[in-house]
């Protein structure tokens, strides 16, 4: 970096020379720092009105006079664009790739400084121009700045923002942490009861109790905390549309990238997904904004067919939708709803349209339909295309990557001869011996395929089967990650679910409404919510890995003690440059991930090691032009792109080797590692500081199918759970990850780890869900004769779960039927779902056995709801039935005890069939679906039930085999018969 002595320039990368007055000493345009800066770039910077230090913020020393100092930039800057250009045209003569005709070798960058590379040139001119904002008038700033950062930094109409929080009222949320600090209190005199007053008679039931009881008293800690101060936000699409639709003007909004997923068309039907891809086509946004990609994991043909009739109908259904504002804009759901379609319609052709596009639409099913069908039955020589030519995903472990863009600027433009939203089908390539990662590899190739095609700088993804309901759903989003005072550490915004075709009862708790309700209300009010895989609009950036602009400083020590370049950072830097350090160079954030907001903190050796050309291909992979759109904040296809090339580039992003030796699914993109890469995701993103945001528009963002039958709800469950526990056993797990930045808020912390244990709550609740039944059987029970006190106790620690649960609901409006079905499925999917998959998780993760429950369908109706009462027989229904056929059994054995023992013995029976009956209460549901409709239950079923029940009771009556001294009893007994 020295030649004789003689810095180099950070900006043209020439040695800063002599100065004038004396030429033995070095030119030093800031005494303040020594920035090293030449007489002729010194001179451009003051030209241009930035009269400031970029290091330091103080102003210039001038040392030489105008006329030579513009001589003498003009020939600088001349040789450094003449080296650089000479540089790039060798190489591609030389038979370089276009992908590598920008690569620069670790000595060249560290002699050039890197800032005459094209690729990172773009994101240093944009960083130079936000730093030298701050010091210049706002007519110089305005002139400098792109008009996409412009319209992002100006002020809303009248100074109104575009969203709002509205905060709960201190009437609902001051007397529910004053339940929950009383709860606390409670609980520490109860269990201080509960150990210092054990029963002797029954030991072994008072210490398994006790022990469940401490456990779950500390999973309600950790689920009620992070619920300390829940918000409600309110968005503003007029004021949006205001500052960035002006009319007469092109639209300044932010474009934006949906990613659609889908693997196997037979259990996800092509109908489905092509519903889907229609709603997101017609959203209320501009055409020119929207790119809809799809991902095709499982290589099939016909997906793809089924794409290109998705296509020809949107031709159709786009213009419909937006002449007529129709809601939802997914055809099949907008033609079933049983509602009066004409309410506000005003326009005298609709019924015509209407039913004209009705009419195209069964068509359309008719040709998917068709297509299905076909499908059902893959010939020999496996499938042809139209041309007569194999398809390449005949074998979808082993194919090359496929790319087809349908509609967009080039494609086809719809009936009214109006621009499309560009549609692109995307099945990345796939090898045997390479590892895929499942949904979450496809995502990241969709990340890497967008970023060189269309690179919006918003990411959007849906899974197949959940369609935008409400078309105004991106604006909504855009309300935060356009607004100046909110996005700026930002990374994602989260939708919450909501399903149709789900039975008014809602039997297995398929809506989630306490989670979607009640949790990420309270997660919103700290850091944010928690990522769930779908309906959620990403900041690319933060995908990437990098911090957000401002974050919390991080100490010195924690710095440099993990940094592998022993950077050094400006002992004379100002207090109001105290930039933080990236997160990817922390211990447990150890990525070579870069946020150049940081630059000046080094000198000009410690810059080029971190911008360097290797690192960055260490981290993103082998491409100059994905490389390059990783810089473009505000999102664009990179200038230096050639568009002739740009498939090849896309089709080269997604080989099955690509990620090799890179960060991906590591530090950026979706996290590899869980089945549930999504929490893995949003974990990674709060650990580098960002902040998350839950939005809840009066009309559903986004609505999906769930599944609806028991066997379906508990699989699905399983894998939920199963990802978590994978989490818990990984270096990821938020108990010991991620603690040296302390960018984690405390209480978010609490939210990711209850989210990773909740599935080991599934062995103390097996087992206190055991324990009346044994109660019962053996004649003991877990609590001694209570005294007044501990009867206080008792009677308080009701009161305070009824009143948690009342309050809760009181501030988060959710109903008590929902609130009481949650409660219901959280005891049978924690015996249950919850108990397989912890046994899953660590035989996979500790002896890598991988063990599948299969679930086969045994029957069926067709009558509305008729899945509800399909019976699919799996094993993780074992459980489950087990402890309601032991806790009836119990329940008779105990009624026949006391019976036969006398008057005295019914007062504690009544607390231990409270407990047995709390137990079956809860399990109802599980019974229920296990029996089938009430008025089909079988016969078997129910003579099997009494049979077991009549000779259980008989057995109890006649051998009493609970009793330790059977002799002595069976004497007495015998002797006060001949008595």
């Amino acid at each position: 970096m020295m030649e004789s002595g003689v810095p180099l320039c950070s900006t043209c990368g020439e040695p800063v020379g002599l100065s004038s007055a004396d030429k033995e000493e070095v030119f030093v345009a800031c005494h303040g720092c020594n920035y090293p800066l030449c007489s002729a770039c010194l001179e451009d910077e003051i030209r241009e009105g930035r009269d400031s230090c970029l290091r330091c913020g103080e102003p210039y020393v001038r040392n030489v006079t105008e006329k030579a100092t513009e001589e003498s930039s003009n020939h600088e800057v001349s040789s450094v664009r003449l080296r650089t250009a000479a540089h790039v045209h060798d190489h591609q003569e030389n038979g370089g790739h276009v992908r590598n005709s920008s690569n620069l070798s670790m000595v060249e960058s560290e002699v050039n400084g890197e800032s005459g590379n094209p690729l990172w040139k773009n994101r240093v001119d944009s960083w130079m121009e936000k730093k030298s904002k701050k010091k210049t008038s706002k007519k110089a700033e305005k002139a400098q700045i792109p008009v996409e950062q412009q319209m992002e930094d100006q002020e809303s109409p009248d100074g109104q923002p575009l969203s709002r929080i509205i905060p709960l009222s201190p009437n609902k949320l001051t007397p529910y942490r004053a339940v929950i600090i009383m709860r606390l209190i409670v609980l520490g005199l109860f269990f201080n009861y509960r150990i210092t007053n054990p029963v002797d008679s029954a030991y072994g039931l008072w210490l398994t109790s006790v022990i469940c009881e401490i456990w779950f008293a500390v999973s309600w800690v950790l689920d009620q905390f992070p619920k300390w101060s829940p918000i409600n936000r309110q968005t503003y699409t007029d004021r949006l549309s205001a500052r960035y639709e002006k009319e007469g003007e092109e639209s300044h909004l932010a474009a934006v990238d949906f990613f659609v997923s889908t693997v196997d068309p037979l259990k996800e039907p092509p109908l489905v997904t092509g519903n889907t891809v229609l709603s997101i086509l017609s959203v209320d946004y501009p055409v020119e904004k929207v790119s809809c990609y799809v991902s095709d994991d499982g290589s099939s043909m016909l997906t793809f067919e089924s794409l290109v009739e998705t296509a020809e109908f949107a031709r159709k259904w786009v213009p419909f939708c937006k002449k007529y504002s129709i809601e939802p804009r997914a055809p099949e759901f907008y033609f079933s709803q049983k509602i009066d379609y004409l309410k506000d319609k005003i326009q005298p052709s609709f019924v015509k349209e209407r039913r004209a596009m009705k009419r195209d639409y069964e068509e359309y099913k008719v040709r998917i339909n068709a297509l299905v069908a076909k499908a059902q039955k893959t010939p020999e020589e496996g499938w042809i295309m139209q041309d007569g030519t194999p398809w390449p995903g005949n074998n979808p472990r082993d194919h090359p990557g496929m790319i087809q863009v349908f509609l967009g600027h080039s494609g086809a433009h719809d009936i009214e001869g109006n621009e499309l939203p560009r549609l692109v089908y995307v099945s990345r390539e796939k090898r045997p011996g390479y590892q895929h990662h499942k949904k979450a590899g496809a995502m990241n190739a969709l990340v890497r395929v967008s970023a060189i095609l269309t690179n919006a700088p918003y990411i959007l993804n849906l899974d197949c089967d959940h369609y935008v309901n409400n078309s105004k759903a991106v604006c909504e989003a855009m309300c935060f990650m356009m607004d100046p005072e909110v996005c700026r550490d930002v990374c994602y915004v989260q939708f919450p679910q909501r399903f149709d075709g789900i039975d008014r009862n809602d039997r297995y708790a398929n809506r989630n409404i306490v989670f979607f309700d009640v949790n990420m209300k309270g997660l919103d009010g700290i850091q944010g919510p928690v990522y769930v895989g779908t309906g959620c609009v990403f900041n690319r950036q933060a995908m990437y890995g990098y911090g957000p602009p401002s974050l919390p400083v991080l100490p010195k020590s924690s710095f440099c003690s993990s940094c592998c370049c022993c950077c050094r950072r400006s002992t004379k830097a100002p207090d109001d440059q105290n930039d933080v350090y990236r997160d990817a160079r922390r211990e447990d954030l150890d990525s070579a991930i870069f946020n150049l907001k940081e630059i000046d903190n080094y000198d000009e050796y410690e810059r080029s090691q971190l911008i360097s050309q290797t690192s960055f291909e260490k981290t993103f992979g082998q491409s100059s032009v994905f490389i390059e759109s990783t810089l473009m904040e505000n999102g664009g296809v990179p200038e230096s792109a050639n568009p002739s090339t740009l498939i090849k580039e896309a089709i080269h992003v997604i080989s099955c080797g690509y990620e090799e030796k890179t960060q991906w699914g590591k530090e950026i993109g979706w996290i590899y590692g869980s089945v549930t890469e999504d929490i893995l995701t949003g974990f990674k993103m709060h650990c580098r500081g960002w902040r998350s945001i839950y939005c809840m528009p009066t009309r559903p963002a986004f609505k999906g199918s769930a599944p609806i039958n028991l066997s379906d709800r508990l699989h699905q469950v399983l894998r939920w759970a199963l990802g978590s526990v994978e989490i818990f056993l990984s270096r990821h797990c938020p108990l010991w990850y991620g603690y040296g930045g302390g960018r984690l808020k405390w209480l978010q912390r609490l939210a990711y780890i209850n989210t990773i244990i909740y599935p080991f709550t599934s062995l103390p609740l097996i087992a206190y869900c055991l324990l009346p039944a044994i109660c019962l059987l053996t004649g003991k029970f877990i609590i001694p004769t209570l005294s007044n006190i501990a009867s206080v106790w008792f009677l308080g620690l009701f009161i305070s779960i009824i009143l948690t649960s009342v309050l809760e609901l009181r501030w988060s409006g959710v109903g008590i039927e929902d609130w009481w079905r949650n409660e219901q499925f959280w005891v049978i999917g924690g015996v249950s779902a919850h108990l397989f998959a912890v046994f899953q998780g660590f035989l996979k993760m500790l002896a890598g056995i991988d063990t599948n429950f299969t679930v086969t369908a045994k029957g069926t109706d067709d009558t509305e709801f008729g899945e509800l009462y399909m019976f699919k027989w799996t094993t993780v229904l074992i459980p489950p039935t087990t402890i309601l056929v032991v806790n009836f059994v119990g329940v008779v054995a105990g009624f026949s005890d006391a019976l036969n023992s006398g008057y005295e013995s019914w007062g504690p029976l009544f607390g231990k069939v409270f407990f047995a009956l709390w137990v079956i209460l809860h399990l109802y549901p599980f019974l229920k679906g296990l029996m089938g409709r009430q008025n089909r239950t079988p016969t078997i079923v129910v003579l099997w039930s009494v049979l077991l029940a009549s000779v259980f009771s008989l057995l109890w009556v006649k051998i009493d085999p609970f009793i330790s001294n059977s002799g002595n009893t069976k004497s007495e007994n015998c002797a006060s018969v001949i008595c």
